[in-house]
């Protein structure tokens, strides 16, 4: 996607906007989501009937959605930069009191971004399913997963309020469940998918809580409302929203303190991998926040929480990325970081808010690249995912090589890749606002070069220790095509700085503003670079120019705290599973020995004394005239002992 700085020539971008405006392709914006949620439908609804052809409908549907897409992008281009938004109202949702909102969509700078990456990325992602997913008796039913997760995705970057925003936050998470644990008859899976669905929900509710922050506000969840609003909502309020926003942000796009369930999400096919670590799932808490500038520029805790979750977790999944062995699990901790970086630059608000989208951007191309290509290695290799029983791959599957490497190059910050124009402008925005968050980055660069190149060199170089019976093969073509076409992104993916074009592009929408240099771009270019080598060197020391064991090494107090996710899970179990075990069986204890007791006590007591009673009621006559004889005596002498 090249965005250029200046108009199309006149007559080209009248012709643009002439084939728009005939098409009525905005009117169509409706159809982007329709068109892979009715492909969801009838894979899922048709049954067998659709096995045979349930896969190209798949990809036709998402297919469909991007050319929608394209065709509104290059409309776009034909108008001014005032001129390049527009709004669809499909009909009134709610009109509850002071409530009243519709379902409509909002196609502008920032939204079609997510659109082109979504529809293009998750199109090659299927196209590259039809023959990894071959031989799955269930591959209908993946695809029509698949479908909907495109869908929930398209509906959430659309959306033109917080509360449709949030149906399609839960549609993502829904179809993320079902996808993780799309193996779910093996017990690792299912519980995989589990964790991802409840680390998520908790996020969820700091989402819930700040739209009801605006409703009661701003009387509205509608974008164009809340932001024409909160200017006049105390700091308070707007640092409370933005904290809300956060939370909701760093669950779905696994930060710092809600990331562990990203590294677990591996359970899936790799497809899934790469379209939720890449394209789709954990960007959408870096739109939320970028699409909430109005808000963050507003209050400066705020942005300031955003950024430090941000350089907290770039480092957190970096150091992880280091003691993985299971290729996807590393790529996993890297995305976990990546997505720290645009976070990172997310809370430097309008000197960061399309250096963010930028790297995003990038890393949807070099990251899905590399997903993929670890999905080709491991069909080559039996499925196997432990690095420790590759090597040597590069003789064996050159195509696979050649474009995990382009994505290698692009990830770690080697120029002219993608990778080094988007990460390098966070380094320096960083900088610029906080030498502790630029050092934070920096040191994220040296690492990632570090474990990136670990995992290319235990891969791909080294000594061959392959399993006995194993005989690594080139991925067929369907495989690869995408494979080669993903890492052209990653290597040209820095068009889109062309004279500021990415910034320009997004001006209109977010804003943007030049911060001070505290040092030459020059110089910190090349110590970024210079961190850069020191991490490359260091992983071929240790693992090029020295032999690698094919079983795991005990290790250091450190490398064993990484290889357990920093101990992540065992902080969120003492933090929130086990007072949530606890306070389950003191309610069970409390149930029972006190409610249970005092309710059968009661009972007992009751009983007890209506059998004492029934007692005395024994049916002769006699009896009962004693009783009224001796009732009126008590009564009588009652009575003269009053009187004297």
């Amino acid at each position: 996607m090249m965005i250029p700085t200046s108009e199309a020539p006149a007559g080209a971008a009248e012709q643009l906007q002439n084939i728009g405006e005939a098409t009525g392709v905005f009117n169509l914006t409706w159809l982007m989501i329709a068109l892979p949620l009715f492909g969801a439908l009838v894979l899922l609804c048709g049954g067998k009937r659709t096995d045979s052809w349930g896969h190209i409908l798949g990809c036709l549907t998402v297919l469909g959605s991007f050319l929608i897409g394209a065709i509104q992008f290059l409309t776009l281009l034909g108008k001014d930069a005032d001129e390049r938004a527009y709004n669809q109202h499909l009909y009134d949702w709610l009109d509850s009191g002071n409530l009243q909102l519709g379902v409509g969509f909002q196609v502008d700078q920032l939204s079609i971004c997510f659109v082109l990456l979504i529809t293009f990325v998750g199109f090659l992602i299927h196209l590259y399913s039809v023959e990894y997913m071959a031989h799955d008796l269930r591959r209908r039913r993946f695809f029509g997963y698949l479908n909907l997760f495109i869908s929930a995705m398209l509906l959430l970057v659309l959306a033109d309020s917080y509360l449709l925003l949030f149906v399609g936050w839960e549609g993502v998470g829904l179809a993320s469940y079902l996808l993780i644990g799309f193996w779910q008859h093996v017990p690792d899976y299912a519980t995989a998918a589990k964790k991802a669905f409840v680390m998520n929900r908790v996020g969820d509710i700091g989402l819930l809580v700040a739209m009801f922050f605006m409703f009661d506000q701003f009387g509205s969840l509608a974008f164009d409302e809340v932001f024409e609003a909160v200017p006049g909502a105390s700091d308070g309020w707007v640092t409370a929203i933005g904290l809300m926003l956060l939370l909701g942000a760093v669950g779905k796009s696994a930060q710092f303190p809600l990331q562990a369930w990203l590294l677990d999400a591996m359970a899936g096919p790799t497809p899934v991998s790469a379209l939720i670590h890449a394209a789709t799932m954990v960007t959408a808490g870096v739109y939320l926040i970028v699409r909430s500038a109005p808000i963050y520029n507003l209050s400066d805790t705020a942005q300031l929480v955003v950024a430090i979750v941000g350089a907290i977790t770039l480092v957190i999944g970096a150091l992880i990325g280091t003691a993985k062995d299971d290729i996807k699990k590393a790529l996993a901790a890297s995305t976990m970081s990546q997505i720290g970086y645009m976070v990172l630059a997310a809370g430097l608000g309008p000197a960061g808010y399309a250096f963010a989208i930028f790297h995003l951007l990038t890393h949807g191309f070099f990251k899905a690249g590399l997903f993929l290509s670890a999905g080709s290695v491991m069909h080559g290799m039996h499925d196997d995912t432990d690095m420790r029983r590759y090597g040597a791959l590069r003789a064996a599957m050159p195509i696979t090589y050649a474009c995990f490497g382009l994505g290698f190059l692009a990830i770690i910050g080697i120029p002219p890749f993608a990778g080094f124009w988007s990460k390098d402008k966070i380094i320096e925005a960083a900088f610029n606002d906080n030498i502790a968050l630029g050092l934070c980055a920096l040191i994220g660069a040296g690492i990632t070069a570090f474990y990136m190149s670990r995992v290319m060199i235990m891969t791909f170089f080294s000594d061959k220790r392959w399993d006995s019976g194993v005989h690594p093969h080139e991925s067929p073509k369907l495989m690869t095509l995408p494979l080669i076409v993903l890492a052209g992104g990653a290597v040209l993916g820095g068009g889109l700085l062309i004279n500021d074009g990415i910034v320009t592009w997004l001006e209109p929408v977010v804003g943007h503003e030049e911060a001070h240099h505290r040092m030459p771009v020059w110089a910190l270019t090349a110590l970024t670079l210079f961190v850069i080598v020191v991490g490359v060197a260091a992983a071929l020391k240790m693992y090029q120019f020295s032999p690698v064991a094919r079983t795991q090494p005990q290790g250091g107090v450190l490398v064993h705290a990484a290889r357990h996710d920093l101990y992540q899970d065992t902080v969120n179990e003492a933090v929130l599973m086990r007072p949530g075990q606890w306070a389950t069986r003191f309610l069970v204890w409390l149930d029972h020995r006190g409610l249970d007791n005092l309710v059968n006590g009661l009972a007992a007591l009751l009983g007890g004394t209506a059998g004492r009673l029934r007692r005395v009621q024994a049916g002769f006559v006699r009896s009962y005239a004693l009783t009224m004889f001796g009732g009126a005596a008590l009564t009588v002498l009652a009575v003269l002992v009053v009187r004297l």
